[in-house]
């Protein structure tokens, strides 16, 4: 599997459940010399290969896939991301950093998948995930707020509706995970439940994917979440 953002939270945990699966994980950060939980993994998995990615350089990611051409990957998980500026109101929306958030958490996903979506192609499973949240949806979003994150996710998951319509009659599934309420950085100290518990969870939706879930959007625990 190829992830993104694995040097800390959610993508670290996910790491660390697939290597204890014996999966092969290509793990990428933005600086793998100050990425010291990854170093100390590769360690002891010697099936886990880091690599520098700024997501939003897509020379870069050119490079990298280029490097990587041979590769087959049955997961690219885009876990990835930016929350951007807290506590703001209507009427006072950052757009520089709503510009920002948007280019890591949308065009860099979908950007990532024209980059290595032929080595996914060469794989087994053939599987392009993407982190999301389920404060995306527009169905469950009750309260108002947040308007930089909660655009961005809702338009990530039409990335993966529209990647479903192009791909999975070559045989790539797609999907949209809500990892839960994470005790990490992002999530903060009084989330609900710990970064191995959500990645146990996600590496089990993501492996038991069918035909049918491609395009959709889903919960840690396999929940299906509405639009």
């Amino acid at each position: 599997m190829f992830i993104t953002g694995a040097n800390r939270g959610i993508g670290l945990a996910l790491t660390k459940v697939f290597l204890a699966d014996d999966w092969q994980v290509i793990a990428t950060c933005r600086n793998s010399d100050a990425a010291t939980s990854l170093n100390q993994l590769k360690n002891e998995f010697k099936r886990l290969y880091v690599y520098e990615l700024d997501i939003t350089d897509y020379q870069q990611m050119a490079n990298l896939s280029e490097k990587l051409a041979d590769l087959k990957i049955d997961v690219l998980l885009n876990n990835a991301g930016l929350y951007g500026p807290k506590g703001y109101g209507f009427g006072n929306c950052d757009t520089a950093a709503w510009r920002k958030v948007f280019e890591a958490n949308v065009i860099a996903p979908t950007k990532l998948a024209e980059a290595f979506v032929s080595q996914v192609l060469n794989s087994e499973l053939k599987i392009i995930a993407a982190l999301s949240s389920r404060v995306g949806s527009h169905t469950e979003n009750t309260k108002g707020g947040g308007y930089i994150y909660r655009s961005s996710k809702a338009a990530l998951n039409s990335v993966v509706k529209s990647l479903s319509n192009d791909l999975l009659q070559q045989g790539v599934k797609t999907v949209a995970l809500h990892p839960g309420w994470v005790q990490t950085e992002m999530g903060g100290p009084n989330a609900l439940i710990s970064a191995e518990e959500s990645a146990m969870g996600l590496k089990q939706v993501i492996e038991s994917l069918t035909d049918d879930q491609s395009g959709g959007f889903y919960s840690y625990k396999g929940d299906q979440i509405p639009w």
